[in-house]
């Protein structure tokens, strides 16, 4: 008779283990696929059918250019306060005229009951729509703040051509977009004039503005990469912008082009114009066949305003033959400036969109801005917090534009006075306005934190100092 072996016995610990609490990651990502907010649940599109509202002609034609349109969309949805507020802006502080395509306004409040706390408080309204009860009132500007902050006009080499970095031009095309934010570096140029700011104004015609930049280009082969910009590329007709770009991709020395247009987010109907696409291939075929990096940039700052006609215009891009599709946003408090703001955005963009996340700038120096600048401790902070989330090529940099020198990372600066905000940076090159300046490259640059952001001693200071 066979014996029962016994089971083998597996030694147990006299006391079981406790699990020990986990602490969490301080970002935890979490999938959100796009979706395209309803757009009937605004009273004034109740009967927008999906054809018009896939209509870059429809979105045009039926942007917000004023309350009462705004007023017409909203309904009673929104107190008359809001309108009141809206209006007390529009009369004495904004920098830019209201422009917003329906495309935006539907990726305000997008899954919740639309009410005016809502709307105070959406990301994508505190920039495109700002109200008065926004901006500060204590420093509502910044001593130094100016309409060209950057000094681009300053640096124009043709009319509409700014040569700044040594092999880099930016050539702003037009002064308009399909939409307009209430943040807008080129506040000094693009959009019609407000009871703050009059307006300069491009005075060549297209044609000659364009030729003037195609001559200059010839002229310096020291120069291989143009920013074709404006305003907004999509508001150029079609036919004239691929003439200007054909012509650019015939310069032998250019090297890469980049076309600027935030409607790519705020207008994706127009990209998905069969014309457009049709003729965007024709501009990729010819840079691909001559060497040339095409890409997009376009500027997304909250992931609210990523749906599927978004990510559908980006990848009809790539598919054409367009190399990238990249974003630059603009750091905004109530808007992105928290790390889980910007990384909900940044995998959104990438993940979902096919949008390559590469720069967030830090709100420039303009006019009114306070409320939405953050101070240069508060960007390198971002920019520590995000790492190690993201795969290494769609993470972010985090850049200070500072005048006179341009873009630099936000751990670049030589020295900063934390409690009067004043950060200094130098520069490796001369823009076109130095070219006789033997100590450009030996000096230090300001830039300035929102006053508001300094401790006490630094408020004061400023105080005392406010009409130096």
């Amino acid at each position: 008779m066979t014996q029962t072996q016994p089971a083998e016995t597996i030694p147990q610990p006299r006391h079981a283990p406790v699990a020990a609490p986990t602490a969490g990651q301080p970002y935890e990502y979490r999938r959100s696929p796009l979706v395209e907010p309803d757009w009937t649940r605004f009273p004034g599109w109740r009967h927008v059918t999906r054809d018009q509202w896939e209509s870059a002609q429809w979105q045009r034609v039926n942007c917000v250019k004023n309350i009462k349109q705004l007023h017409a969309v909203l309904g009673d949805t929104v107190d008359e306060s809001f309108y009141a507020d809206l209006e007390a802006d529009q009369q004495a502080l904004a920098t830019m005229s209201m422009l917003v395509p329906p495309q935006m306004i539907n990726t305000m409040v997008p899954h919740a009951p639309l009410t005016t706390t809502a709307l105070l408080a959406d990301p994508i309204r505190r920039y495109m729509i700002p109200v008065a009860s926004d901006r500060r009132t204590d420093w509502p500007s910044h001593p130094y703040a100016s309409r060209d902050s950057l000094h681009e006009h300053d640096m124009w080499v043709a009319e509409g051509l700014t040569h700044r970095y040594p092999t880099k031009v930016l050539a702003e095309l037009l002064s308009t977009c399909p939409q307009y934010c209430g943040h807008c570096t080129r506040m000094d140029l693009v959009g019609n004039s407000t009871p703050a700011v009059d307006k300069l104004k491009l005075t060549l015609k297209p044609v000659d503005r364009y030729d003037a930049h195609i001559t200059y280009l010839k002229a310096h082969p020291g120069v291989r990469d143009v920013v074709v910009s404006g305003g907004d590329v999509a508001n150029v007709p079609w036919r004239n912008l691929e003439s200007y770009l054909m012509r650019l991709l015939e310069i032998e020395t250019i090297r890469d082009v980049r076309l600027a247009t935030k409607a790519l987010m705020g207008l994706p109907q127009h990209w998905l114009q069969p014309d457009v696409v049709e003729g965007l291939e024709r501009v990729a075929r010819t840079a691909a066949r001559r060497g040339v990096n095409l890409a997009i940039h376009t500027h997304v700052n909250h992931a609210q305003s990523l749906t599927p006609l978004v990510a559908k215009a980006a990848q009809t891009a790539l598919d054409v033959g367009v190399r990238d599709v990249r974003n630059q946003g603009v750091l905004m408090r109530g808007v992105n400036a928290t790390a889980p703001d910007l990384l909900d955005l940044c995998f959104a963009l990438q993940g979902e969109a096919g949008i390559l996340p590469y720069y967030f700038y830090m709100c420039d120096m303009i006019p009114n801005a306070e409320h939405w600048r953050v101070p240069v401790w508060h960007a390198q902070q971002l920019q520590h917090d995000i790492m190690g989330y993201l795969p290494g090529y769609a993470t972010p940099r985090i850049v200070c534009d500072v005048p006179f020198v341009g873009k630099r990372w936000v751990h670049m600066l030589t020295d900063y006075d934390r409690e009067r905000g004043i950060s200094y940076w130098t520069k490796n090159y001369r823009t076109s306005i130095e070219s006789a300046d033997l100590e450009a490259l030996n000096k230090r640059y300001a830039y300035y934190d929102p006053i508001d952001t300094l401790p006490a001693a630094g408020q004061q200071w400023w105080h005392e100092h406010r009409d130096d």
